[in-house]
């Protein structure tokens, strides 16, 4: 699981900072929320999720780390791209962004249950 997490970190890490080339290439900003979201929750969050499932392997094998991984990265694709659209001006596309953004938050309920679960005192 930890590998996994840490693989697609470095594909959202690319698409984040090529998307940050661009957007001072051509002097328009209208994409950095995205920019935002895809170096945050797409590099930091999973390139740590991806240490920490590396860190604690038994971690790694529950069904909380699986359920984490695919509603993550299910919605996180979702979310980006509507996210896209929506600052591009298409508002009716909000309801989408949101239902992504929820599901993103109970895949980190899963990860801090399951954190909880395997870390000590």
């Amino acid at each position: 699981m930890g590998n996994r997490f840490l693989r697609l970190a470095v594909v959202y890490v690319l698409l984040g900072v090529s998307l940050g080339i661009v957007m001072a290439a051509s002097h328009d900003y209208t994409f950095r929320p995205v920019h935002a979201h895809l170096n945050l929750l797409g590099w930091a969050s999973m390139a740590l999720f991806g240490l920490w499932y590396r860190s604690v392997p038994a971690a790694a094998e529950t069904r909380l780390a699986k359920l984490h991984f695919w509603l993550y990265n299910i919605a996180f694709p979702i979310q980006m791209s509507t996210l896209a659209i929506f600052v591009s001006g298409n508002v009716s596309i909000e309801p989408v962004v949101a239902l992504a953004s929820a599901a993103i938050g109970i895949s980190l309920v899963c990860f801090a249950i399951n954190l909880w679960k395997h870390t000590g005192n």
